[in-house]
């Protein structure tokens, strides 16, 4: 099947989620939307080599739908800003060379977070679990297209995939109000994150069997709501 349509089924898929989270609660469906707040990193052939070490902003819009106590299938939406300079790395070579860029990240993504606890937020004793999470998902950013002349470059839009993978604390703050400190790590199919462009003698820097990673590590407030809270009805 062609990479795009391959696309085009996932994001069908995250659009039929985010229907499901933000419709009405008929026959008990439990659901949760709310916002995603915090930092993002990029991991490649510019600058620092930290894993988790946030630079930029991040923000999107988050929903769930929990399954049952153990399990929730979510959708998401972020927004992120990612960049990199040499000036910041320890590595020598790189400080020489003098390499910096900014991106900008939109990305769709569809998953499964599955609790480490029993996760209910009628029950007192089972408000706050670990969780891990695994998704698939659609990102969209820029990419060098040709240089133009010495120094200047044609940009287009890219869309590719990445794999998430990631962990979480998530607890009821108050009333249906429930909060989560996430850390999610995506391994891209591309290396040209940092504009990296084979083609280009200019762009032409790194290993080029590395793919880019990028980071989002932050915050996630949702509203509950179904009856009772985080619990679908029994089948």
């Amino acid at each position: 099947m062609p990479i795009f349509a391959r696309y085009f089924i996932m994001l069908k898929k995250i659009l039929f989620i985010t229907i499901i989270c933000t419709t009405g609660t008929t026959n008990g469906q439990i659901n949760e939307v709310g916002i995603s707040m915090g930092g993002s990193n990029y991991i490649g052939d510019i600058g620092r080599e930290n894993y988790i070490y946030p630079n930029n902003y991040a923000i999107g819009v988050i929903c769930k739908y929990n399954l049952n106590p153990r399990i929730a299938l979510r959708g998401t939406y972020t927004y992120s800003k990612i960049s990199n300079d040499d000036a910041d790395s320890k590595n020598v070579a790189r400080q020489i060379r003098d390499l910096h860029f900014t991106n900008t990240i939109n990305e769709l993504a569809l998953g499964i977070e599955f609790n480490y606890f029993e996760y209910n937020l009628s029950a007192r004793d089972k408000t706050h679990s670990p969780y891990i999470l695994i998704e698939i998902a659609a990102y969209n950013f820029s990419v060098v297209k040709s240089e133009i002349s010495p120094g200047q470059f044609e940009y287009e839009s890219k869309t590719s995939y990445s794999l998430p993978f990631g962990l979480g604390y998530k607890t009821k703050i108050f009333g249906k109000i429930a909060g989560a400190f996430e850390i999610g790590v995506r391994y891209t199919m591309d290396d040209e994150l940092d504009y990296n462009n084979h083609d280009i003698q200019g762009l032409n820097f790194g290993n080029p069997n590395n793919n880019d990673w990028y980071v989002f590590t932050g915050i996630n407030l949702v509203y509950t709501f179904g009856r009772p809270s985080c619990y679908t009805n029994p089948l």
